[in-house]
């Protein structure tokens, strides 16, 4: 084994039991600091360790200088938190008057319901979910209210329009703060697409937030399945933050009686078994996550066959921790590559995917040449 490929096992050795046993911290050595600060800066989820630190009181005893690199992941995302959640404000201030239902996703939904997962965790932007037949009356609200397009390509607007599960994102022209606009979790080509009716019909409101709503416990932690597996990344592969989102989601919920029949039987509704089996046995792999016996049972029958499963197994563990040192191993590249051809297998029928990706090809080879023949009249 490389050197490379060794510390980046050691880095990610370092933030698993960092986030199992927090209360181990102040323990680490210095060289051990170094390393888990870089590799939790990365995943996104140092604003996670220090609340974690915070919660138990433990701050006086880790080193003062690791501090102040905790205090600066504690503000970014308290700021980006408290911007982003003004933003809902915004929109929800913008469409008073329309009759129809706004569901919080993600980031801003953990925030704005108090679930733990939103402890320490940062967000770009702000999902929101609305029934497909508001989109027309809301995006024009927002537009007049000062959301703008981000200038896409009319390819992309058909692309986003004609197969997916939002409008174009939209930004604010003075506050320049993103937000998506949903219809439903996964694209409309995806082999996963399922009727959002039920979302919204289970969906429930959050006190003291006017006609905002959240996703029912069930849906919330499938729709942070769904991100974890079938949205690809060329460049970072899975990301670790979205199997900490499962995993601490579902920690929080299963104190709730009935939660993990409800969540196998939304999987079952939604045709999402196997995203969830890959999911959960991830989060057992790392987090030691046990789902109650009848359920394992249960689980049982969704998973792949014995060697498609050793596949995903050994490409998830390849893929899901971010680089820390510069340039990550060919082996870790291939395999963030072959999770993403995955994605993208599974977000469109081939031949459309075939005709997608020509046609992104092209583009990126025009731009390589008009940018070849730029340098070339310069010189």
């Amino acid at each position: 084994m490389s050197r490379r490929m060794a510390e980046s096992r050691r880095a990610a050795t370092l933030l698993v039991a960092a986030l199992r046993a927090p209360e181990r911290l102040p323990t680490l050595a210095d060289e051990d600091w170094d390393l888990l600060l870089r590799i939790a800066r990365h995943a996104r989820l140092l604003g996670r360790l220090d609340a974690d630190l915070g919660t138990l009181g433990l701050h006086a005893r880790v080193p003062e200088r690791i501090c102040h690199h905790l205090e600066s992941a504690r503000q970014q995302v308290a700021y980006r938190q408290r911007l982003l959640t003004w933003e809902v404000d915004r929109v929800l201030r913008a469409l008073e008057g329309l009759d129809v239902q706004v569901v919080a996703l993600k980031g801003v939904a953990y925030v704005l319901a108090g679930v733990p997962a939103a402890r320490g965790r940062p967000f770009a932007d702000v999902d929101l979910l609305i029934p497909m037949a508001a989109l027309e009356p809301v995006e024009q609200r927002l537009r007049a209210r000062g959301w703008l397009s981000l200038g896409h390509s009319a390819y992309d607007e058909h692309y986003y329009r004609d197969w997916m599960h939002e409008i174009p994102p939209l930004r604010h022209a003075e506050r320049d703060n993103e937000i998506d606009i949903h219809h439903r979790l996964l694209p409309r080509t995806s082999r996963f697409h399922f009727d959002p009716a039920p979302l919204f019909i289970a969906s429930r409101a959050l006190e003291g937030h006017g006609a905002l709503r959240v996703l029912d416990a069930p849906d919330m932690v499938l729709h942070a399945v769904v991100h974890l597996f079938l949205e690809g990344d060329a460049h970072e592969g899975l990301r670790l933050r979205d199997l900490v989102d499962v995993w601490d989601l579902i920690r929080h919920f299963e104190a709730h009686a009935g939660f993990w029949d409800a969540l196998l039987d939304r999987a079952e509704l939604h045709g999402l078994r196997r995203p969830l089996f890959h999911a959960l046995r991830q989060a057992q792999v790392l987090f030691a996550l046990e789902p109650p016996a009848r359920c394992r049972a249960r689980l049982a029958g969704w998973g792949p066959v014995a060697p498609v499963r050793w596949l995903m197994d050994r490409l998830v563990s390849l893929a899901l921790f971010p680089d820390h040192a510069g340039r990550a191993p060919l082996r870790v590249r291939l395999a963030r590559l072959a999770l993403y051809a995955r994605a993208h297998w599974l977000r469109m029928p081939s031949g459309l995917l075939l005709r997608h990706l020509g046609y992104k090809g092209w583009l990126r080879l025009r731009g390589w040449l008009l940018a070849g023949r730029g340098e070339a009249a310069r010189r």
